[in-house]
């Protein structure tokens, strides 16, 4: 991958942080932000990090997409003759989708404008961390557009009702109020809260193996679709799998002896 020009990357402790870093739109995402998110997940799950993190610079999380910058990708039919509205608008459907179902814990950090596409990363983490300057905001449908790719996290995260209360109403929402929604896990006043918060989240990680992290994520999405009893077989087999790989025999050994497991110590 080569050096972006839209983010900040860092790998601490085995941790991968992205800061999205084009503070003066706050972080508005451009159509090249969205190709370096999509490569900066690539490489991580390739490098074999325990979590990767999320936050943005200047203050700001993310203010949703940089209009001006997709509005010129827009113009005229595409070479293939597609619709390049489309075009644009699925990359970024891919984006969410490929943090949402990564086998990697998902970490975001939010502050300031968390908007559009930005609450969409939001809705797609499987730990949201809020500062309590986080403002929530659905604009779409105030500028005649529509949160089409990140509708079906909405109402994953917020459940249909809330979801729908707040597209349309272009929902504005303050940290508390994200954090009674469930939308965030948790609401921390200043920097030195947040890390020492977010520190605490990256040690719970830590105890749990790569693969069993992995593999529990994905038998969840599956589980969102699906009755218990249709995958009583196949869960099974996924414990099955676990209890004889490497990891497993490691957890038994380290819980028998009243030791940490290797990976909690590497």
């Amino acid at each position: 991958m080569s050096a972006p020009e839209t983010l900040l990357i860092e790998t601490r402790a085995g941790v991968r942080h992205v800061t999205l870093n084009r503070p003066e739109t706050r972080n508005a995402m451009s159509l090249a932000m969205v190709d370096e998110l999509l490569g900066a997940l690539k490489s991580a799950e390739s490098d074999g990090v325990r979590a990767i993190v999320l936050k943005g610079a200047g203050g700001h999380f993310c203010s949703g997409g940089d209009v001006k910058d997709m509005g010129a990708a827009y113009a005229g039919p595409g070479p293939d003759g597609e619709d390049p509205a489309a075009k644009v608008n699925a990359q970024f459907g891919h984006l969410c989708k490929a943090y949402a179902e990564t086998g990697l814990p998902v970490i975001v950090v939010l502050e300031g404008a968390v908007m559009g596409g930005g609450f969409g990363l939001a809705c797609v983490a499987d730990v949201a961390l809020a500062r309590e300057t986080a403002l929530f905001r659905l604009p779409e449908t105030g500028l005649g557009l529509v949160p089409a790719q990140i509708a079906p996290f909405l109402v994953e995260r917020l459940g249909y009702s809330e979801a729908r209360r707040l597209a349309v109403t272009g929902g504005k929402i303050d940290a508390l109020g994200a954090l009674r929604l469930r939308l965030v896990h948790g609401v921390h006043e200043g920097e030195d809260a947040m890390n020492t918060a977010l520190e605490a989240v990256l040690a719970d990680i830590r105890k749990g193996a790569p693969n069993a992290i992995a593999e529990t994520k994905r038998l969840m999405r599956r589980a969102r679709l699906h009755d218990a009893g249709s995958l009583i077989d196949d869960a099974a087999k996924v414990f099955a799998n676990a209890v004889r790989s490497e990891e497993g025999a490691e957890g038994l050994s380290a819980f028998i002896e009243k030791r940490p497991a290797k990976w909690v110590q590497g």
